[in-house]
C-alpha cells in the first residue's frame, strides 16, 4: 500500500502540546516548552487511515509525525540545527515506509523551502505550497462572492507578497482585481515583483511596506512567515474579507474580538476523499485538512513520488497540475472556518449588516 507522512509541529505551544501530552501542556509554561523543544526528539503522533481516491478506489495510509520545535525556536536556532531536527523527523518517516513526506507550517518555510531537507532524505519531499496557493485564491474568490464583492471592481491586497506563496497568489489575483496592493517588508523585492507582474496584470499595481494601506482593500490574502500577528483591527475597512493562510496566524485575535463587520477566514480548508481517520485532533473537523496536507496526500494517491513543491520559486504550471490531480481524486474546497470554528451563513449575514451600519456611520454627513 502506498503511503505518506506529514510533519507537524507546535504552533501554539501549550495548546498543541496538550493535544498529544495533556499533562505536559498543563504543567509547562510557553517559555519552558520553547526551551525544552530544543532537546526533544521527533514524536510519532498517529496513523492515518481510510483515505480513498474517488477516481481509482486506491486506498493509502499515512502518519503524522511531529518535529518538536516551535516557530520561535526555529527562528532563533541556527538554520543547520533546525534542518537536522527536520531531517531526523524525516528519517522516522522513512523507517515507517512512507513514499513521500510533506512539510507542514514552519518546517516548509525555514531556510531554502525544503531543498536541503529533500537532498538529505531518501524519500521525496513537498511543502504543499502549490495547492496552498490554489486553495487560498479559491477561498478569496468564494468569500468575495458571499460578501457581494465583485473581484473585477475590488482592491485586493497580498500581505507577504514577495514570499514563495505570496508571489504566485499575487500573479493570479492581479489578473482578476481592479487594483492589487503588494505588501511586504522589502521595498526592492516589491519593486521587482511589481515589474514582473506588469506584463500580464489586469490590475493597477501598488506596492507598500506599511500595513495602513490595507484600509483601501476589500479583499486581503495574508501569508507572511512572521511568528507574531501583523494585521490589527485598525488596519481594516468595514465589509472587508481576510483570508489568513499563515501559521502562526497573521491576523490578530483582536480582529475577531472587536470587528464584527469583517469576515476573517482560515486559508484553504480541504475535504479529503474517503472515510479518513487521522486518529489525532489537530483542530479541524473529521475528514478536513489544510491544503498543504492535501497536496501530500493527493500526490500519494496519484503515485507521484518525486520532490514536488520545494524551494522558493513556485510556478503557475505546478499550481494548475496539483489542482487537477487533487480534483480528480476527490479533494474539494471545504466551507469557511475562522479561528478554528465554522463560519455559518448567519454569521456572514451578520457581518454584512454590521458592515453596512459601519459604512453609513463613516459617510454620514454631520449636522450643522
Amino acid at each position: 500500500m502506498d503511503s505518506f507522512a506529514f510533519i507537524i509541529h507546535p504552533i501554539d505551544p501549550k495548546r498543541d502540546v496538550s493535544r498529544k501530552f495533556p499533562f505536559l501542556g498543563r504543567m509547562l509554561s510557553e517559555g519552558q516548552i520553547d526551551f525544552f523543544s530544543t532537546f526533544f526528539p521527533p514524536v510519532y503522533i498517529s496513523e492515518i487511515e481510510g483515505i480513498t481516491s474517488q477516481a481509482t478506489g486506491k486506498v493509502i495510509k499515512g502518519w503524522f509525525l511531529a518535529c518538536p520545535y516551535t516557530p520561535k525556536r526555529m527562528m532563533e536556532l541556527p538554520e543547520r540545527t533546525v534542518y537536522r531536527k527536520i531531517v531526523q523527523t524525516g528519517r522516522m518517516a522513512e523507517k515507517l515506509g512512507a513514499n513521500i513526506l510533506g512539510l507542514g507550517a514552519f518546517t516548509s518555510v525555514v531556510g531554502d523551502g525544503g531543498v536541503t531537507i529533500a537532498n538529505d532524505l531518501d524519500i521525496p519531499v513537498t511543502t504543499g505550497d502549490s495547492f496552498t496557493v490554489a486553495m487560498a485564491v479559491q477561498a478569496i474568490r468564494d468569500a468575495a462572492r458571499v460578501m457581494n464583492i465583485k473581484m473585477e471592481d475590488a482592491t485586493v491586497a497580498i500581505v507577504g507578497a514577495t514570499g514563495a506563496i505570496g508571489r504566485v497568489c499575487a500573479e493570479l489575483l492581479a489578473g482578476e482585481a481592479a487594483q492589487t496592493l503588494l505588501v511586504a517588508r522589502d521595498e526592492k523585492k516589491l519593486e521587482v515583483l511589481r515589474d514582473r507582474l506588469k506584463v500580464h496584470a489586469r490590475s493597477e499595481l501598488v506596492i507598500s511596506t506599511k500595513m495602513d494601506v490595507l484600509k483601501d482593500a476589500q479583499l486581503i490574502l495574508t501569508v507572511t512567515s512572521s511568528i507574531h500577528d501583523v494585521i490589527r483591527p485598525e488596519h481594516l475597512q468595514p465589509g472587508s474579507v481576510i483570508c489568513d493562510v499563515a501559521r502562526p496566524r497573521d491576523v490578530s485575535a483582536m480582529v475577531a474580538a472587536v470587528r464584527d463587520d469583517i469576515l476573517v477566514i482560515d486559508g484553504g480548508m480541504v475535504d479529503v476523499p474517503g472515510p479518513a481517520n487521522f486518529h489525532f485532533n489537530f483542530g479541524f473537523p473529521e475528514g478536513k485538512v489544510y491544503a498543504c496536507m492535501a497536496e501530500t496526500i493527493a500526490l500519494a494517491l496519484e503515485g507521484r513520488f518525486e520532490d514536488y513543491t520545494v524551494g522558493k520559486d513556485i510556478t503557475l504550471e505546478r499550481v494548475q497540475d496539483i489542482t487537477a490531480i487533487a480534483e480528480r481524486h476527490g479533494f474539494r474546497m471545504s466551507g469557511f472556518r475562522s479561528f478554528e470554528r465554522e463560519v455559518t451563513e448567519k454569521q456572514i449575514e451578520s457581518v454584512l449588516q454590521n458592515a453596512r451600519k459601519g459604512l453609513r456611520r463613516a459617510y454620514k454627513t454631520p449636522r450643522i
